[in-house]
């Protein structure tokens, strides 16, 4: 998948996103901090790993995001 691609699902909760948006019931303060836990192409609950430097998130099925 390319960065390209629209999101179809929101990366804090899972359920579907409205054409790639954010999704609204998710867009606060504290979810700007919070490191994705689902997948934004097939909503799988991601492997997630906290570091003092950053995080990692990785779908078994899309790979790894960092950040």
């Amino acid at each position: 998948m390319t960065s390209s691609d629209p999101a179809a699902y929101c990366v804090h909760c899972g359920q579907p996103s409205d054409g790639g948006a954010e999704h609204p019931a998710c867009h606060n303060p504290r979810t700007a901090l919070e490191p994705p836990r689902y997948c934004t192409y097939c909503a799988r609950r991601m492997v997630v790993q906290i570091t003092p430097v950053g995080w990692t998130a990785r779908c078994s099925r899309h790979g790894e995001l960092v950040g």
